[in-house]
């Protein structure tokens, strides 16, 4: 398998990179960030993809956005996110990119090599394949959030037409307010769904699932 391999701590990296190729793997791209990555991504033309969510310079979701940005260019890659942490919307945000070929694993999976080289294989044979923990937070989550109902008609007309990809100045029109008036509406969804305000969650996608699954 041509693999394309995106970690910034080198240790990791060089070592992973070792045991797949030691796998019979081939590492066609190592890169220490995402912008490497996506400049590197679209000549080697990997099979799979394997990227850390957070690297420099912010270390927040670069790798999340070069997943996202590479299966939009390149739809049949398969790609594999890793994480130190439970990041559940990262899964959200790459899920909307594409629903096959995804894997998004705890970087502590990769001790047990077997299991985690059976993972590359399945996901790109064309499974996706979500680490039990992170799923796990998933469904908490959306448990602790059944707030839909308790919505007000006039922010449940917002969220019905955010659902269909509105911008708020379209919204706007839709419903004949001001644009400053759909921003507050806003801001009271994401209160109501309790979703603060956080670099690495996309609250817009959020409130948005929270009301298709209601």
């Amino acid at each position: 398998m041509r693999i394309a391999l995106a970690e910034d701590e080198a240790l990791f990296r060089q070592g992973l990179g070792s045991l797949l190729r030691a796998s019979g793997h081939d590492i066609v791209v190592s890169a220490v960030d995402a912008d490497e990555l996506l400049a590197q991504v679209p000549a080697a033309r990997p099979d799979l993809v394997i990227t850390d969510i957070r690297m420099p310079p912010t270390h927040t979701s670069e790798g999340l956005a070069a997943a996202i940005r590479i299966r939009q260019l390149m739809p049949d890659v398969a790609v594999v996110l890793l994480s130190h942490h439970v990041d559940a919307q990262g899964t959200v945000e790459l899920l909307t990119a594409g629903r096959r070929r995804i894997g998004y694993l705890l970087k502590q999976r990769v001790l047990d090599f077997e299991m985690f080289n059976g993972v590359l294989e399945r996901v790109q044979a064309g499974e996706s394949v979500i680490d039990p923990e992170v799923v796990s937070d998933a469904l908490a989550a959306r448990r602790e959030r059944r707030a839909v109902d308790s919505l007000t008609p006039r922010r449940l007309d917002v969220l019905t037409l955010m659902a269909q990809g509105y911008s708020n100045a379209r919204i706007a029109r839709e419903l004949v307010v001001t644009e400053a008036a759909v921003a507050r509406n806003i801001a009271l969804i994401f209160e109501t769904l309790d979703l603060p305000q956080d670099p690495d969650i996309h609250r817009r996608v959020l409130a948005v699932i929270e009301y298709l699954n209601r």
